[in-house]
């Protein structure tokens, strides 16, 4: 049931004819109305609000909505719940829409020492205990560039990143030296990987071991076995617009920079309690 105008040239039958259709009294037709109009501005409300917070994350979803917007929502004495935020968003078409993604950066085939997975029963419990690194493609009308990421599984904040316009060693190395230099400690760290060529090659594992860090990879053809990274992945392209088509090199890594500080400065995680992964690797006990 909707109210009629409140205008009356707007109306085609006045509120005494519609009552009389209804079966309706005055005063509650008219208790109706003002719930109606009531609600109609909380949803506008809310619409703005959730438009404002996707001026920065674009595509976040109705949950993490909740958690961002509260201290908003108390602010306006606006009550709303997940099914009816869900609701406003589906009426608005503000509903996100996930993508699936589909890519092979993994050569598995090839001369180096392949190591065994140590972290598949590894309970993991602070900052710095597990690394994990994955490759990802990024278009560029000029072809594909290869962003290398380094993961702390605890905290889930990019620790390392590089954008390369190819998938030899280098990109991975300068990740990894990112990740290290910015680490305040590495001891009984472990890097886990794929057994892609760039991780086990010498140069990326003689770097590890002179900084004492334990090697772990996936099994053959066990990919969940790094299932984090991967689905980082996902979240960068899907939630930070990552998946688009880049003029230049330059312009895929001003985007990659920008969406890589948002994702640990401004994301919530549901894993990590809705807070941000940069708050969980500072903070942590």
């Amino acid at each position: 049931m909707k109210s009629a105008p409140k205008n009356r040239n707007n109306r085609h039958y006045s509120i005494a004819v519609i009552c009389d259709a209804f079966s309706l009294k005055r005063d509650a037709y008219y208790k109706y109305h003002k719930r109606y109009i009531a609600k109609k501005e909380v949803e506008r409300t809310v619409v703005q609000l959730v438009r404002k917070s996707r001026r920065t994350l674009p595509r976040e979803g109705t949950r993490k909505l909740m958690k961002s917007l509260h201290h908003e929502f108390q602010n306006l004495h606006i009550k709303i719940g997940r099914d009816r935020l869900f609701s406003i968003l589906r009426d608005n078409e503000l509903l996100v829409r996930r993508k699936k993604y589909s890519s092979r950066t993994t050569n598995s085939y090839h001369r180096f020492y392949k190591y065994n997975n140590i972290i598949k029963d590894l309970k993991i419990n602070r900052p710095n205990q597990v690394w994990a690194s994955d490759i990802t493609y990024i278009r560029t009308i000029k072809g594909f560039c290869y962003l290398a990421l380094i993961t702390d599984l605890y905290s889930r904040k990019i620790v390392g990143y590089d954008l390369s316009d190819s998938l030899e060693l280098k990109g991975c190395v300068r990740a990894l030296n990112k990740a290290i230099y910015n680490a305040e400690d590495t001891s009984k760290l472990i890097h886990h990987s794929d057994r892609g060529i760039q991780y086990c090659s010498n140069i990326y594992t003689q770097i590890l071991k002179r900084k004492n860090i334990n090697i772990s990879m996936t099994e053959e053809n066990h990919c969940y076995e790094n299932a984090i990274a991967e689905r980082l992945n996902g979240i960068l392209k899907d939630e930070f617009y990552l998946d688009q088509t880049f003029a230049s090199v330059v312009q895929a890594k001003k985007a990659t920079k920008n969406a890589i500080k948002l994702y640990n400065n401004k994301r919530l995680h549901l894993s990590l309690d809705y807070k941000t992964p940069n708050y969980v690797h500072q903070y942590a006990a």
